[in-house]
């Protein structure tokens, strides 16, 4: 049987994109197969010999917990943290990128559904086909769209309609990072990739808030600029901050 590389498990809010705000159990894997300046989970990016467990929802009173652990032994994690299961929208699979455990993930996600709760995937969207063993288990996806101007890295176009068109046979939302750099050009190129799938597909403008080298503040006028030009091929764009910075959670 598989075992999972955390990083940590924990209680909080949703805080980018069109769940904003609802309530879920994190799970963030360890590991990327990307390294964006703008990564504000760093920690998720190496293999380490114990991950973090939250013992009381919201109260930060963590547990170091061993590395590498098993499907059982996380779905006891998550039970511990979901005990008001009224209020826990789902669990959230994250990272780091969760996807490059896809094996663990296939044990593991069957097991959480037969417990009745959604599974809501954050994703880099750069693996479609890591995305196809598990698209069937997935309620929601929570899809990056990475753009060079503020990841630093490469623009992964052929990748990202890949993995739409597979993540599109579920709910999904597309989630972009933005910085001043961003540029007119990458944001339609972005927008005429979703409507070439569906232009009903939601696409979250998010600014970025911080960066291996600085803190950022949102370019209001190119924020407008770039929503004006994702609207042309898009029906709801929307742009939103990481709002749980703001709250001071995690």
């Amino acid at each position: 049987m598989s075992k999972a590389q955390l990083c940590e498990v924990f209680s909080s809010i949703q805080g980018e994109g069109i769940y904003l705000g609802e309530r879920q159990v994190f799970i963030r894997f360890s590991g990327c197969n990307i390294l964006c300046e703008y990564c504000d989970t760093v920690l998720s990016l190496e293999l380490t010999p114990e991950y973090k467990f939250e013992q009381t929802p919201g109260k930060r009173d963590f547990k170091l917990m061993p590395n590498p652990v098993s499907a059982a032994d996380l779905i006891l994690a998550v039970l511990s943290l979901a005990k008001q299961r009224s209020a826990i929208h789902s669990v959230c699979i994250t990272g780091g990128e969760p996807l490059l455990q896809v094996d663990f993930l296939k044990e593991f996600l069957p097991e959480l559904k037969k417990l009745g709760i959604k599974i809501f995937l954050e994703t880099n969207g750069t693996l479609p086909k890591h995305l196809e063993e598990v698209i069937d288990i997935i309620d929601i996806v929570s899809m990056d769209m990475k753009v060079p101007s503020a990841t630093g890295g490469d623009f992964y176009l052929k990748e990202h309609k890949e993995f739409l068109e597979t993540a599109y046979t579920k709910e999904v939302y597309v989630k972009t990072v933005v910085s001043e750099k961003t540029t007119v050009k990458e944001i339609e190129e972005i927008s005429k990739l979703i409507s070439s799938v569906d232009p009903a597909i939601p696409l979250v403008i998010q600014p970025v808030s911080q960066s291996r080298e600085k803190k950022h503040t949102a370019n209001m006028q190119l924020l407008f600029a770039l929503q004006i030009v994702a609207k042309k091929d898009l029906i709801n764009v929307r742009v939103i901050p990481q709002i749980h910075k703001i709250l001071g959670a995690l």
